[in-house]
């Protein structure tokens, strides 16, 4: 049967919801950003290799968290347009509440939420997983990465870079082909533009000379130009 929660319960049940996913982790917040508790339970998922999705629907996240979060290999993030659901759930457990993640909401303001086991609430459960799952299909997985960040005050402010006219960053290429930035990325190394190496996607000597594709560290660290003119 479902359970009523306070501010403190549903913190508490928040936590202990994170802590116990085995399979996988579903996290549907509005804004992108994480208190100090949220982050060491996240980290811990990650070294176990436990499928962590986070949708939201505005990131927050200051240089250093941009670069933390980056290094998480199994925590993956999608965008979604006008999200203001907030639902977190496990294999077993989901929570439906007004409880952002982030130090603020649980400290200050006043909650509330519904927790609902699987076991006992089969179908409202389902209901809610579903209802997760359809939110994750409308959104764009995002890497939360140096590679994805890059603004256009980046490039403006190299001046001196003389192809800058004429060069498109990884994500305004994906845009103009139609594309996902997930999806151009996964099309670059499947045609041996780009290969991954330990997890970080490397310039190949084929996307140097085709694609005009070059290697530029910017203010948020390393991301990849391409020629304006090029597709495949």
């Amino acid at each position: 049967m479902a359970k009523f929660l306070n501010t403190s319960a549903t913190s508490y049940f928040l936590e202990e919801l994170i802590k116990s996913a085995k399979d996988r982790l579903i996290l549907i917040s509005p804004f992108l950003k994480f208190n100090d508790r949220i982050k060491e339970l996240l980290e811990d998922k990650n070294r176990l290799k436990i499928d962590v999705r986070i949708i939201y629907g505005k990131s927050e996240l200051q240089n250093d968290e941009i670069a933390w979060l980056s290094k998480l290999t199994y925590i993956r993030t999608s965008f979604c347009k006008n999200l203001h659901a907030k639902c977190y759930l496990n294999e077993n457990f989901c929570i439906i509440t007004s409880l952002n993640l982030y130090e603020f909401s649980q400290i200050n303001n006043n909650e509330m939420g519904v927790a609902v086991s699987r076991k006992d609430d089969e179908k409202l459960y389902k209901d809610a997983f579903e209802e997760a799952q359809r939110i994750i299909r409308i959104s764009d997985e995002v890497r939360i990465s140096l590679e994805k960040i890059p603004q256009n005050n980046e490039l403006k402010s190299d001046s001196e870079d003389k192809t800058k006219q004429s060069k498109l960053t990884t994500s305004k290429l994906a845009i103009k082909l139609g594309k996902t930035t997930d999806e151009l990325l996964d099309s670059l190394i499947t045609n041996g533009y780009l290969e991954a190496v330990n997890g970080e996607n490397k310039l190949t000597e084929k996307g140097e000379k085709s694609a005009g594709g070059e290697n530029k560290q910017g203010r948020f660290g390393a991301y990849f130009l391409w020629d304006d003119t090029f597709n495949f």
